[in-house]
């Protein structure tokens, strides 16, 4: 994990690491649910020709601005037909724009997770103080609009700085989703302060499958169900499948029933972890309690 090593120490899952229940696979839900600070807009979208340099692309203004306005209403309905809990990174300028998306969130029984205060503020961009200033700002948006404090954070782009893992501990973070190094989680110790680490990971993801590769969106679910079936033929392995859509892409009518049928193919699976990063936290301190 990238972190200020001097300062901190990595203890990693123990070698019968299971997952909650005594499950060999995770899957997670994630959502996320971005938008950017006051003229800017996203780096990518869906017009192949991108405009000179200098020149704000309104058109990818819009195209994000479909997850607040339509798209998060239709996921919050699906999650709830499919009976599927959550994790919604939240940026902290929707909780302030529209804090009643991020109530409906929390009321749904979702995870809160943070993810910066927009999607153009990175921490590895910022000074250190510079970052300590967003955590803070962007935690209390989100508790203000929903009065959930998040106990997560991803970054956007899940990039963080040096320094970020530090920063996390010292405002009560209890885990950071910033790496992709691994499949199983671990614990970083800052002397008596600690920091779980629970990897992402983006092969069922629908912002670099459709709107980079240009596939069409059942090779979401082709991707996912290829795997999925393997890890369960594999009775040693030990692993996770995360499965992310944002509300400004796949929150469309086009995209967001690939996410339904993953989520029957779960359910009807059984014997699968299916919960939420804070229980996967919660899950790595016990099963390190008294080994490390």
């Amino acid at each position: 994990m990238i972190s200020d090593m001097q300062q901190s120490r990595e203890i990693l899952a123990p070698p019968d690491f299971l997952w909650p229940g005594s499950k060999n696979i995770a899957v997670t839900f994630m959502i996320a649910y971005e938008g950017w600070s006051a003229g800017k807009a996203p780096g990518i979208g869906p017009m192949g020709n991108p405009l000179p340099a200098g020149n704000l692309d309104t058109n990818a203004l819009s195209w994000g601005e479909y997850g607040a306005r339509r798209g998060i209403w239709r996921i919050l309905k699906m999650l709830s037909r499919a009976d599927v809990r959550a994790g919604v990174m939240v940026c902290g300028v929707l909780a302030e724009r529209f804090p009643d998306t991020v109530k409906a969130i929390a009321d749904g029984g979702h995870e809160i997770i943070a993810h910066s205060y927009a999607m153009d503020v990175l921490p590895v961009l910022l000074s250190e103080e510079q970052e300590r200033k967003n955590i803070a700002l962007t935690t209390e948006l989100i508790e203000k609009a929903c009065g959930v404090r998040p106990t997560g954070w991803i970054s956007p782009r899940g990039t963080p700085s040096l320094n970020s893992a530090r920063l996390l501990v010292e405002a009560g973070y209890t885990w950071l989703g910033d790496t992709l190094n691994d499949d199983l989680p671990s614990l970083l110790r800052f002397g008596d302060r600690e920091l779980v680490i629970v990897p992402f990971t983006m092969d069922v993801n629908d912002l670099p499958s459709s709107i980079r590769y240009g596939n069409a969106p059942g090779q979401m679910i082709d991707v996912f169900k290829s795997t999925f079936d393997y890890l369960r033929r594999q009775p040693d392995e030990v692993a996770k499948i995360d499965v992310t859509i944002h509300a400004h892409v796949f929150g469309r009518p086009s995209g967001i029933w690939t996410y339904e049928e993953i989520a029957k193919l779960v359910r009807s699976a059984g014997n699968v972890f299916s919960g939420t990063r804070e229980e996967i936290a919660q899950h790595l301190k016990s099963a390190l309690a008294g080994r490390a």
